[in-house]
């Protein structure tokens, strides 16, 4: 069964991209689309899409107020948020809004379909530019970013030993899977929370509380 979708985005080249693309993914169906927030409850009541992917700045209804608003009308509905900003306070209110999802225009092509996974299986997921905003906030602030809203268990697993000095050799012992497994591990990790290296993964378990300072 295809996983359907609704797109709701003001600028049209923008939504017919998407909307190309995702047509041109095997699992995936776009049901519905709109440019105006005002449309966006009722034709979720009318589809029954599985995620919409919603702009926050749209006519009518901001993405914001509409995600709230969908949430407590159709709370089985996934809202995956897409916006030209990364900053922190967008992310913060469409994520208080019900969203499960925040991805930039930016890297839209290739993250959302990354975003579409992720709350498929009930993550929820920050694309690499604004997993960067986040986790440079944290430098500044007692803050933490709940590390289930990003990573698997098994991911955290092996972050928490990589930030502990542990090799991938160590870490394929210590978790009994094979060392590939391990790198991939690595890398998935890196990827979503738009870390380049070794110390910046531990400067992270150190805010997130996964080891100790």
């Amino acid at each position: 069964m295809k996983l359907r979708i609704l797109l709701a985005d003001d600028h049209q080249l923008f939504r017919d991209a998407l909307k190309s693309m995702l047509k041109n993914t095997a699992n995936l169906e776009v049901v519905a689309e709109t440019g105006n927030g005002n449309d966006v409850v009722d034709l979720a009541r009318e589809t029954s899409p599985d995620i919409v992917c919603m702009d926050i700045g749209m006519p009518g209804m901001n993405g914001i107020e509409t995600t709230r608003r969908l949430h407590a009308s159709c709370p089985g509905i996934k809202v995956i948020a897409l916006s030209a900003f990364s900053s922190r306070q967008y992310v913060e209110d469409m994520m208080s809004a019900g969203a499960s999802a925040y991805v930039t225009k930016a890297g839209a092509a290739e993250e959302l379909l990354r975003a579409i996974e992720a709350v498929q299986n009930n993550r929820s997921y920050y694309c690499p530019d604004v997993a960067r905003v986040l986790v440079a906030d944290l430098s500044g602030s007692n803050g933490k970013i709940k590390l289930a809203v990003q990573l698997s268990a098994r991911e955290r697993q092996v972050l928490k030993l990589v930030a502990e000095g542990c090799t991938s050799p160590q870490i394929s012992t210590e978790l009994h899977i094979a060392e590939t497994t391990v790198d991939v591990h690595r890398r998935n990790i890196m990827r979503k929370l738009g870390l380049h290296n070794v110390a910046e993964l531990t400067r992270y378990a150190i805010h997130n509380g996964l080891i100790a300072d």
